[in-house]
């Protein structure tokens, strides 16, 4: 990647080199490659073949699907600390929590068995060292100059860089520096094989503790479904058949439309070109990753005033900033004769839809992971048991800013209405089991490449977190390596909302532009409300 001087970084303990690392023996890089690939991987898996095979487990159909060619994804976790992070408590206290979860020890091999390959997850000798990357940055002048740039030019050249397959997909990124908003970053690097975003994002609360109190976990919120008593539900008779009638065709009308919108777009259904769409090839090339934070209350009063969820309002605020990027890129390329005409008016019939992971199995909680670190395994499930959901975003110019919260809500109490998740999931389970794995991954490229963005959010802890003893300033999650350019996952911590957009800089050479958009967006949206006594 083009990069500025000194933010490709020479990293120690890390055993993949690149074309821009020098080899510390004096020799070039290319004339001794490690090998970082699936194919070392295969070689150590057939040499474990036949050891502690009563450990294993099968690779998930998920988790193969993210080895895939053009499929190669991984998640960042960005971590803003509050004081420099002292490596030898972070390494001790990997090794009590993380290094125990069974994906966090063990490395996916293909082994030779009856009736064919299959993909296993066969434990690995764990050294944590090899995990724990302190990159050794070329110009240390920029550290006291840009610290914000040089931290996000350093994560944009690790998306650049594979991991090596013979250990352990996972590694921890020391920063050790002062930035404009925190004393230290940290960055967790994982390969999404390992597990789906919320399980993932679940297992890394378990290694946190509240700073309050370090002997407790975090708090994070959880939503319930309220049922109405027995007794009620019994006396309502024939009208409540009715209702659970009318639902039932609701929910099935609802799974058949969103079956056939999502077959048309694996075969043909292409979004509206928009200056957000990506090319092809893109999965390989780098990602830069910004985010900025907002007030959670701004957004709890949005949703309180709207009825709605802070899902809702996230899919709103989306839209509208979105919509006010795209004006500003119209007007932008528009010539000086029709600039007038053109000036911030978008077409009424733009296509942008956004894919959205949804894991179709409960996440296991936080104190069910902590206790299956501490080797109290009570039967947790684990895997990447994952369906796709598609999305559609409005993109207008609406007059009252509201709108776009309301039309988030329909759109979001739609799909809440839709099996859509689950039957994605069975189709590519179906797919694999009868074409194979390249077959589903081929399906799952072209959908991703006919929408314009991923989308996420997630609930993070409503109290202050320590990280080993550090606390924690921010959390900034982002994934990468799928087809697509821009990413958006708004995540929550405290009072926070944290906005962090994954973009291919090619296609999205202004990601912090995007980022004021979305902010302002928020912005417009919460002065919109109507004053209540």
């Amino acid at each position: 990647m083009d990069s500025k001087d000194g933010a490709v970084p020479r990293m120690r303990h890390l055993s993949i080199r690149t074309a821009r690392q020098s080899d510390p023996t004096g020799g070039s890089a290319g004339e001794e490659e490690v090998d970082g690939g699936r194919g070392g991987a295969v070689k150590e898996g057939r040499r474990l073949e036949g050891e502690r095979r009563g450990e294993e487990e099968p690779v998930s159909p998920g988790g193969r699907l993210f080895h895939q060619r053009g499929f190669d994804c991984y998640i960042v976790a960005i971590m803003g600390c509050a004081k420099p992070i002292d490596v030898g408590v972070v390494k001790s206290g990997l090794e009590k929590t993380l290094v125990r979860h069974p994906r966090f020890c063990s490395i996916p091999v293909v082994l030779d068995e009856t009736g064919g390959t299959k993909s296993r997850w066969v434990p690995a000798k764990v050294v944590v060292d090899d995990h724990i990357v302190i990159p050794d940055l070329a110009d240390p002048r920029r550290i006291a100059t840009s610290p914000d740039q040089l931290v996000e030019d350093y994560i944009a050249s690790l998306t650049c860089i594979p991991m090596d397959h013979s250990r352990p997909l996972w590694e921890l990124h020391v920063l050790n520096f002062p930035t404009s908003d925190a004393a230290a970053v940290a960055v967790l690097r994982l390969h999404h094989s390992l597990g789906d975003g919320t399980s993932l994002m679940s297992l890394f609360l378990a290694c946190t503790r509240k700073a309050s109190d370090p002997d407790s976990l975090p708090t994070v919120p959880s939503h319930y479904s309220r049922r109405p008593p027995a007794s009620k539900r019994l006396h309502a008779g024939a009208f409540a058949l009715l209702l659970w009638l009318w639902a039932f065709l609701i929910l099935a009308w609802n799974t058949l439309v969103d079956v056939v919108w999502f077959t048309a777009t694996s075969i043909f259904l292409k979004d509206t070109p928009t200056p957000l769409m990506g090319s092809q090839g893109l999965e390989n090339r780098p990602k830069r990753i910004v985010h900025r934070s907002v007030s959670l209350d701004d957004i709890k009063d949005v949703k309180n005033a709207m009825h709605c969820t802070i899902n809702d309002v996230l899919v709103g605020v989306t839209s509208a900033g979105l919509s006010r990027y795209l004006s500003r890129r119209n007007e932008q390329n528009a010539n000086d004769d029709d600039k007038k005409k053109k000036e911030k008016e978008l077409p009424s019939n733009i296509r942008l839809r956004s894919t959205l992971l949804v894991n179709i199995r409960p996440s296991p909680g936080i104190h069910a992971l902590a206790e299956l670190m501490e080797g109290r395994d009570g039967g947790t499930k684990w895997g990447n048991l994952i369906g796709y959901i598609i999305l559609p975003l409005d993109i207008f110019n609406h007059k009252d800013p509201l709108d776009y919260v309301r039309r988030g809500k329909a759109i979001a109490d739609r799909k809440k209405n839709s099996l859509e998740a689950i039957f994605t999931y069975k189709s590519a389970e179906l797919i694999i089991k009868c074409l194979g794995i390249k077959a589903a991954a081929k399906l799952c490229h072209r959908m991703l490449t006919h929408t314009t963005l991923a989308f996420s959010n997630m609930a993070g802890p409503v109290e202050e977190i320590e990280f080993f003893g550090h606390p924690l300033v921010y959390l900034a999650p982002s994934v990468y390596g799928h087809p697509q350019a821009l990413t958006i996952h708004f995540q929550s911590y405290m009072n926070t909302m944290k906005m962090v957009l994954a973009v291919d800089d090619k296609v999205i050479s202004d990601p912090h532009q995007l980022l004021d958009d979305l902010a302002e967006s928020l912005r417009i949206i919460r002065d919109a409300i109507p004053d209540r006594p």
